[in-house]
This record gives C-alpha cells, structure tokens and sequence, in this order.
C-alpha cells in the first residue's frame, strides 16, 4: 500500500514546521541576548548605584564640614 501525501498536506506540513522551527528560534535569540545583555545589566546597574552612594557621601561630607 502507497502512501502518498496530497499537495495540501505538503504544505500544511512545511507550513507547521516552519511556524514551530521561527518560534523555537525566536525565544532561543531572545535568551540568548538576555544572558549576552545580563553582564551589561548589572555593570549599569552597579555604575547607578554607586553614583547614588557617591551622591549621598557628598551630600552627608558637606553637611559635616558645614556645621
């Protein structure tokens, strides 16, 4: 007995591949740039965080010398 597949079933085949294929690939890209960006993340959110501490010994270092 032969099998064979319509035209129809092809496509509907290829197309359903093709949808899973670009979404497994999408959210791979997108994790994979989130790890990539992480490291950059935290180096910006270190640099704020330290500007704001530099800000408050500024601020607290004036307060003193004023008194």
């Amino acid at each position: 007995m032969d099998r064979k597949f319509t035209l129809i079933q092809t496509v509907a085949t290829a197309s359903v591949f093709s949808v899973v294929s670009g979404w497994y690939g999408f959210m791979f890209g997108r994790e994979s740039a989130r790890k990539e960006l992480e490291g950059l993340i935290e180096e910006l959110r270190g640099a704020k965080s330290a500007s704001v501490d530099d800000d408050a010994v500024k601020t607290s270092t004036t307060a003193t010398q004023e008194s």
